[in-house]
């Protein structure tokens, strides 16, 4: 995918660190990473278009809008991820614009007096850091808890080894972060108050420079500025006092580690208090359970933590379970997939199918069929209108996703639905899926060898129709063109059924197809497009990822997954027909 990482920041932040570490390993994976932003430090694999989110009047608005839009044609952006208030407004704009999904990381305490509404429309989800940021966009903004999800910072464990501790004559104390803004304030009033700077050896690294008020005790420390590699320091250092990402990186390599940040003191970390540390993102984000900005103990917190050599191991071990990058890509890269999935479904048509004749006296009696020449005009419109076609298998694979349309231009798709498994589908469909290259999905009854639901009905009984048998299910499953998908044993109207037998007829179906094809289903049709709560939550269960309907509704509505809306083609579907429905 060609994803846009959008970020506002005059000096490095967590939020870069971030959005750089995430997206170096996403451009690994096979992703196409952008960055815009006023500055950018870290070292990056995308490529970086300058944006000068601060300055923020009108007219310069504007201009960020109109560039944001520029780059999104441009480099063809199909997703686009930001991590600050000042270029998330823009971009959520810019996405509305474009018709493509965003995703917000939020990094820190939002301001309550803002409007929840217009804070709810920056984007189609948020990523929140950690507990304390979660829970107060949902009590204070009144967030609804489903757009919402908890995306830890993900850190290159390997890169953080455990380190022998040093052996230095004065005690080493490294104060590591930002010295802007309340975090700038807690560690100025730390150095200025609570330290003796006499007695240790105090660095200050940092990305910002070194000005007032802190200008005026740099004879006493030792300024270091920005690191790139950060381990060498924390390996020679007794105690490292931060928050946020250093915290965890200082824990990582066995230092004792002291959590102070913007938001307040949690304290030397050790097992009493890690739970806590990790809901503030260790002393970064307000919480009402830890909050506590009076740093009288805090002398106290540092002779601890300069008595102790290391870290406790088990300590390590959770910031490993929690942390880890690759689990935290992961997350972020299926957050992607489903986004990205909601936008293309809108506007991606499935048309439906049932069987298909090559004779009149094969017509039966109700309007499910479709003759094979009309099917195949069906099949060169689709080709001249430049369709091509989609599978639910294909959306459930990451790595069609990740390089879906990154050097084509967008393409238009459409997903093709057969329900029932009738005989002729292996006769007369499966050649003409090849004839044109396109994939279809059909939907299988499996309790059955007619179609017994049809010829049963005593006011209008249907002809009985051959379903395929096991060697032409298997045959056409290994084709390349059909994904087989599940539709019950003996095609009931689910919602007529108990829990029980809704449950017996969608998991036997399912592992009687699983077992013979020899691969997991990905999707399921309601027979009659029938259904309740009880068939969506045993479809979830089963583990299908996908299920449609057979009604038709507006494109433009929000996607459930589980109830996927279908265009019907009927016998009298012209070529002039199914134009217009796909119109």
């Amino acid at each position: 995918m060609n994803i846009l990482m959008a970020l506002s920041q005059l000096e490095i932040t967590g939020a870069e660190v971030y959005a750089t570490t995430i997206g170096n390993t996403l451009t690994n994976r096979g992703h196409n990473i952008h960055y815009v932003s006023d500055t950018l430090t870290k070292s990056h694999e995308g490529k970086f278009h300058k944006l000068n989110f601060n300055k923020r009047s009108i007219i310069h608005r504007l201009y960020h809008l109109i560039y944001l839009l520029f780059l999104i044609k441009k480099h063809n952006i199909q997703l686009v991820h930001a991590h600050s208030r000042a270029s998330s407004w823009i971009c959520h704009i810019a996405c509305k614009l474009s018709s493509i999904p965003m995703i917000t990381t939020i990094h820190g305490y939002q301001p309550v007096h803002w409007s929840r509404k217009v804070f709810y429309a920056i984007g189609d989800k948020a990523l929140t850091i950690c507990e304390a940021v979660h829970e107060q966009l949902i009590h204070d903004l009144k967030i609804p808890p489903n757009y919402l999800q908890i995306s830890r910072n993900g850190i290159e464990i390997e890169k953080f080894s455990w380190q022998v501790a040093p052996n230095n004559k004065k005690p080493i104390i490294s104060i590591i972060g930002r010295l802007t803004g309340e975090k700038g304030r807690v560690y100025y009033n730390l150095l200025n108050k609570h330290l003796n700077l006499e007695k240790y050896h105090i660095q200050l690294i940092s990305s910002s420079t070194l000005k007032e008020p802190f200008s005026k005790i740099s004879s006493k420390i030792s300024f270091l500025g920005y690191l790139e590699d950060i381990v060498p320091i924390l390996a020679h250092s007794d105690l490292v006092i931060g928050s946020g990402r250093v915290a965890i990186e200082s824990l990582l390599c066995g230092r004792p580690t002291l959590a102070i940040g913007e938001a307040g003191l949690v304290g030397l970390i050790d097992e009493t208090n890690i739970d806590q540390a990790m809901i503030t993102n260790f002393g970064d984000i307000y919480s009402k359970t830890i909050i506590n900005k009076n740093l009288s103990d805090i002398k106290n917190q540092i002779k601890k933590g300069l008595d102790n050599k290391y870290c406790l191991k088990s300590i390590r071990n959770q910031i490993k379970q929690n942390y880890n990058l690759y689990n935290i890509v992961n997350q972020v890269e299926k957050n992607y997939q489903t986004l990205y999935m909601e936008k293309l479904l809108k506007k991606t048509p499935i048309i439906m199918y049932h069987r298909f004749i090559q004779n009149n006296n094969e017509k039966g009696v109700h309007g499910t069929y479709l003759h094979v020449d009309m099917l195949e005009k069906h099949f060169k419109l689709l080709k001249w209108m430049g369709f091509e076609s989609l599978t639910f298998e294909d959306l459930a694979n990451i790595e069609f996703i990740r390089h879906l349309n990154i050097i084509k231009p967008v393409k238009r798709y459409i997903i093709i639905t057969v329900d029932d498994g009738y005989e002729d589908n292996y006769h007369l469909l499966l050649p003409l899926l090849k004839k044109y290259n396109f994939k279809a999905i059909i939907y299988t009854v499996t309790g059955e060898k007619i179609n017994r639901w049809d010829t049963e009905v005593t006011t209008c009984p249907e002809i009985p129709i051959p379903l395929m048998t096991n060697k032409q299910l298997k045959t056409i499953s290994n084709s390349g063109y059909i994904e087989i998908g599940g539709h019950t044993l003996t095609h009931p109207r689910l919602n007529t059924l108990n829990f029980e037998q809704q449950q017996y007829e969608i998991e036997k179906n399912k592992i009687y197809l699983e077992a013979l094809l020899d691969k997991k289903l990905t999707s399921f049709a309601y027979p009659y497009g029938t259904y309740n709560q009880d068939s969506e939550n045993i479809i979830k269960e089963v583990g299908y990822k996908f299920a449609v309907i057979t009604n038709e509704q507006s494109l433009n509505t929000n996607i459930n997954f589980y109830q996927i809306p279908r265009i019907a083609i009927f016998p009298r579907t012209t070529i002039f027909g199914l134009w217009r429905k796909l119109h």
